[in-house]
């Protein structure tokens, strides 16, 4: 499959000017497509596009690459696989509410069973999530997911976190992604942010605790936003991009698309008061769409709106933004002169 780990990183920075910004536009054009959901780090991992159960060749396939890329190589598979007796892995339930349980306390809740699906270290994502599908299509998949209670990834948790809050209709939601470097590879990851009373938080899953759930807390989106990126310095990582989306609606039947993208941060581009504001600036306009009616509807009131199937036309939801609608992202900001420390090349993956 795709790409040897870290190689890529290492050619660009042997390719000249020209060189290097083609370069920077085919991952731009790579990113466009979805194809950063099949990279970890630099490491490759496989997606079962065959659905479940899983079929003998994807199987096959995973077993092998756990081979290379545990520790353990080969054995890891032949003692798992040999095992004549291997304990039951009791099946976690999904979280029902009282209609009077506050939502913070709802969000905990799916945060505790999003994590006790557990992170899905095999390196083969067992859902193949189409970002390009319309919500109902997601949503459907979300309730495999709850049946049949596998390991997830990072992009697996946002559609099942949409999911498991779509009867919250008083609590905002959107995707929000991230880009970092380290050691020579880049780090992609994905969280759900949401927003209840104004106040900003984050469902999700990661190899690190602080990557994922954030409560409710934050008074501003900006303040989220900056508290993963110190997270993320903790790690060793810096903080190279960030995509915010707009809210997502709450009609599980909607055949719209998530707006994955609507504005695309370069910190890179970016002094440090700009990047605040263009998150402020982002929060500003999901207010507004929220409050011109065209954010979010509640179920019930989309139904009895439309019945029927929206005709594609020119405000159609099924339409990807060009990159020309998106945001700017500024001016450069001058280079960080800290040094990063030498760690022998160990990768701390996220």
């Amino acid at each position: 499959m795709p790409l040897p780990g870290g190689g890529g990183a290492a050619a660009a920075a042997r390719l000249p000017a020209s060189g290097e910004a083609a370069a920077a536009a085919r991952e731009e054009e790579q990113e466009e497509e979805g194809e950063e959901d099949l990279r970890d780090g630099g490491v490759p991992f496989f997606v079962n596009r065959g659905g479940l159960p899983v079929d003998e060749p994807t199987w096959e396939r995973m077993w092998r690459h756990v081979a290379r890329i545990h520790p353990d190589g080969e054995r890891v598979a032949e003692r798992i696989r040999g095992a004549a007796d291997l304990p039951k892995i009791p099946i976690p339930s999904v979280p029902a509410f009282q209609p009077s349980t506050p939502i913070p306390e709802r969000l905990e809740a799916v945060q505790r069973y999003i994590r006790e699906l557990q992170y899905n270290h095999t390196g083969t994502q067992f859902f193949e999530i189409k970002k390009s599908r319309p919500l109902t299509g997601l949503m459907d998949l979300a309730k495999e997911m709850t049946k049949e209670a596998l390991p997830i990834k990072c992009l697996e948790a946002v559609i099942l976190g949409i999911y498991l809050t779509n009867n919250m209709t008083t609590l905002d939601r959107f995707p929000i992604s991230f880009k970092t470097h380290f050691s020579g590879n880049y780090f992609r990851h994905i969280v759900l942010g949401v927003n209840f009373g104004g106040r900003y938080g984050a469902l999700g899953i990661s190899r690190r605790e602080e990557l994922m759930y954030k409560a409710p807390v934050f008074r501003t989106l900006s303040e989220l936003i900056f508290d993963f990126e110190e997270a993320y310095r903790r790690c060793w990582h810096t903080l190279k991009k960030v995509k915010l989306g707009h809210c997502v609606s709450h009609d599980p039947h909607s055949v719209e698309q998530i707006e994955w993208k609507h504005s695309i941060l370069d910190l890179d581009k970016l002094s440090r008061e700009d990047f605040r504001k263009e998150l402020e600036r982002h929060a500003r306009d999901m207010r507004l769409k929220i409050g011109k009616g065209t954010g979010p509807p509640s179920p019930t009131k989309d139904r009895k709106k439309d019945v029927s199937s929206p005709q594609r036309g020119q405000a159609s939801p099924h339409r990807r933004n060009s990159r020309g609608d998106r945001r700017p992202s500024g001016e450069k900001k001058p280079a960080d002169s800290k040094a990063m420390p030498d760690l022998n090349g160990y990768q701390i993956r996220v």
